[in-house]
């Protein structure tokens, strides 16, 4: 059982990074007596998040780590998948037979198969069907289909009943910023709608690149575009609240290529669903449009001066994004980054006192060698870098809101609990 396992999001489980006291709890250490007897990292935390939130151009990026935090209780508590997942579901939808036939004709593929990576499978049947050609691998090709059809349906679990409270959060304090600055940008390499059904719960506006006519239509030119609020009689453009840039760099299940269009759709009449399958050509496939459009916003906003990046919940896997996020930090001299994952600490550093673990703590197996460079540039003074061990639940507890909520809010809450049955009502 993991250390996170049924652990509640709380900012307490924040170990914040220092060369000097290495990872230290969040929480102050009191005696039996209520006295403080060592400072946590609370206000160090609190500072670095509040500078980045007043950053001129702030960036969120996420991955496969806040949708974990997506919870449903209906059907059957179904989740955010994990690799493993995956497998299971295009297992499910094949027979063990059918898989091993395939197997069958890439032998290196068979320790792939045994350790259930869907991934690299995915990845050896490509290049299958590039060496032979759909003529001569058909039922790869169709193996191929199938399997990109159950992973598109899997990733499908958000709904109106999804518990979306930390997309909610950190939503909620990341995108109120004042008119005068930019509207904060959210990256996240996820195919699933946490983020859209969230900002429709809080009443935010999403500009994501579609149109607002139906079919809604991608146009890269609507990224430029803004919502002003114009009143009788009033000749300057008023900037409403809480609008946020989204940005989905490996595609959306409500995606779908109708002839030369891509339109928002969860009808697969209407087309498969346009994603970056999990394999290894996704590098390759993140260089065509709309993919494109995405990596290119992403990089160019790395490299604006007074940059703030959070990046929580992506783990650095994928090197055409965790290689220009390393870059820009080597040219840009103005941009910081606050890093927070589960990454940094091993289950048995983190089941020790908060105030014992010192700058050689294991981290978890396999982590990133971004993670790695991170702290190394903590070590050796990069004040633009703050490290934080803890999950995308916990870090929306801990993000400070510096913006009240606006009367606009309040209205929509009003609306929204008159528009409920009152106790006691008759369903």
């Amino acid at each position: 059982m993991s250390y996170w396992d049924g652990r509640p999001a709380s900012a307490s489980n924040i170990r914040h990074y220092t060369r000097e006291a290495g990872w230290s709890g969040y929480d102050d250490a009191k005696n039996d007596k209520g006295e403080v007897v060592e400072r946590g990292s609370s206000h160090i935390v609190e500072q670095s998040l509040t500078a980045v939130l007043n950053a001129s151009n702030l960036l969120l990026l996420t991955g496969a780590g806040s949708s974990f935090c997506a919870k449903n209780t209906e059907p059957e508590g179904l989740r955010a998948p994990g690799m493993k997942d995956l497998w299971d579901a295009v297992a499910s939808a094949t027979t063990q037979r059918a898989i091993d036939q395939i197997a069958g004709y890439m032998p290196l593929s068979k320790p792939i198969v045994a350790e259930k990576n869907i991934e690299k499978f995915l990845t050896h049947c490509k290049i299958y069907l590039e060496l032979f050609g759909p003529e001569k691998a058909q039922d790869v090709l169709e193996f191929i289909a199938l399997a990109e059809r159950s992973i598109a349906s899997r990733v499908d679990f958000v709904s109106d009943d999804t518990d979306l409270s930390a997309h909610q959060a950190i939503l909620r304090k990341i995108a109120r910023r004042g008119a005068r600055k930019p509207r904060a940008r959210v990256f996240t390499t996820n195919y699933d709608l946490g983020f859209e059904y969230a900002a429709r719960a809080l009443r935010f506006t999403v500009i994501d690149g579609f149109s607002h006519s139906m079919p809604q239509v991608y146009d890269r030119g609507h990224f430029s575009y803004d919502i002003v609020r114009r009143e009788a009689g009033s000749e300057g453009a008023d900037y409403i609240e809480s609008v946020f840039l989204l940005y989905k760099l490996h595609g959306s299940i409500d995606w779908r290529r109708k002839g030369a269009e891509l339109i928002r759709s969860r009808s697969e009449a209407d087309g498969a669903a346009a994603l970056i399958y999990p394999r290894d050509s996704k590098y390759q496939e993140a260089f065509e449009t709309p993919y494109l459009d995405m990596m290119s916003a992403l990089q160019t906003a790395l490299r604006e001066p007074d940059t703030a990046l959070i990046v929580s919940g992506f783990g650095f896997n994928d090197d055409h994004i965790s290689k220009p996020i390393m870059a820009a930090l080597e040219a840009n001299m103005r941009l910081r980054i606050v890093a927070c994952d589960i990454a940094f600490l091993a289950d048995e550093e983190l089941e020790r006192d908060q105030f014992a673990l010192a700058t050689t703590a294991q981290a978890r197996p396999n982590v990133s060698a971004c993670f790695s460079k991170l702290k190394r540039l903590a070590d050796i003074g990069d004040q633009r870098i703050t490290l934080l061990n803890a999950r995308f639940d916990d870090l929306a507890q801990a993000i400070p809101d510096l913006v009240a909520q606006t009367e606009r809010e309040r209205h929509a809450e009003r609306i929204k609990v008159l528009n409920e049955p009152a106790p006691g009502d008759a369903v």
